[in-house]
């Protein structure tokens, strides 16, 4: 069964003005991503892989190349358009979580469908599946001070995921866990990737937390160094 093309990269460019210094972060990245892939970006700080994220994602712009997501050219989408779109398509999964500390777990959650067509009880569904595909469902009323670090990444997974987004990007999701809850949230990513067929770029460092993904793209000094899978 042939897979279809999500993310299709073709010579993208990134560069940054430092003062009077031109640094070239991205050196004509080309790349494919399928739907249902579970991709691994490695590389050291400043190699380029976070920008790469970013641009996957919508939140920065390239100055030359093509990055199409979903049959979407998202070098041709204007400001307004591309932040519908991020909103729409795009989950997003931080190493830092990014919870709001007064709001309890299932409100967390629920912040990314605020600005939808969902009606309450239409959105208290979503909330509800989303905990439950996370195993939180008994922590739905506790707020982030409340949670272990793991339970706070699971609960940055369920808001990244209650949209059902077509991507999941996730920025280094273990790096602020101890070994073993970075590996419950790596089989969270892993079921997701697998039961749910959720497409999953992610950031990271650790080779442990690559070797959990099915493929590895590294990255140095802004360009692509070599793959496995």
């Amino acid at each position: 069964m042939t897979k279809n093309v999500l993310v299709d990269i073709t010579d993208l460019k990134k560069t940054f003005i430092r003062g009077k210094e031109t640094i070239s972060v991205l050196k004509g990245i080309n790349m494919r991503i399928y739907e249902g892939d579970f991709i691994a970006l490695m590389g050291a700080s400043g190699s380029g892989k976070s920008t790469l994220l970013n641009l996957i994602g919508g939140l920065d712009s390239s100055n030359s190349g093509s990055i199409t997501v979903d049959g979407n050219d998202l070098t041709r989408l204007g400001q307004r358009k591309l932040t519908t779109w991020r909103a729409n398509n795009i989950g997003y999964v931080f190493q830092l979580y990014h919870l709001i500390p007064v709001l309890t777990a299932e409100k967390n959650i629920e912040l990314p469908l605020l600005l939808s067509n969902l009606s309450k009880s239409q959105r208290k569904k979503r909330v509800d599946a989303a905990l439950a595909l996370v195993g939180l469902s008994e922590r739905a009323n506790h707020r982030p001070n409340e949670l272990s670090g793991g339970q706070q990444q699971r609960v940055g997974i369920a808001r990244a995921i209650v949209k059902n987004p077509a991507i999941l990007l996730c920025d280094e999701p273990t790096g602020d866990l101890d070994h073993e809850s970075g590996k419950q949230i790596l089989e969270l990513l892993r079921f997701l990737n697998s039961e749910h067929n959720k497409t999953i770029i992610m950031v990271t460092h650790d080779s442990y937390a690559a070797n959990q993904a099915k493929q590895t793209h590294h990255l140095r000094d802004g360009s692509i160094m070599d793959e496995g899978g």
